[in-house]
């Protein structure tokens, strides 16, 4: 049973015999230096570096459901990086355009 899964899988259109498989992996790569900057001071992020990460956060899990043959990979790793993205551009506007005690009211109020 484990080995016809196996089997299956290394024989995917989109397993790891293809790059359809390695991009996707080596692209979590991103994903995790956006989660290690999640303890950076906000006013040290990107505005353009993060509306990237996001817009092709979205764009591609569009895209990679759409595709054939499904590749769950680069739908997964994709929303993540939208994700990390759209969470990176909250702090950073929250630093930017609010100040620490309309930030600690808001906080208050939830």
């Amino acid at each position: 049973m484990a080995a016809s899964k196996l089997q299956a899988f290394w024989n995917h259109p989109a397993g790891p015999k293809t790059i359809h498989f390695w991009a996707p992996t080596f692209k979590w790569g991103i994903s995790i230096a956006n989660v290690a900057d999640f303890s950076k001071p906000p006013e040290k992020l990107s505005y353009p570096q993060q509306i990237a990460v996001t817009c092709t956060g979205f764009v591609w899990s569009r895209y990679s459901t759409v595709i054939t043959p499904k590749n769950w990979n680069l739908f997964s790793v994709n929303v993540a990086m939208a994700v990390t993205g759209l969470y990176q551009l909250a702090r950073k506007i929250r630093h930017d355009y609010f100040s620490e005690t309309e930030v600690m009211a808001a906080s208050k109020e939830h």
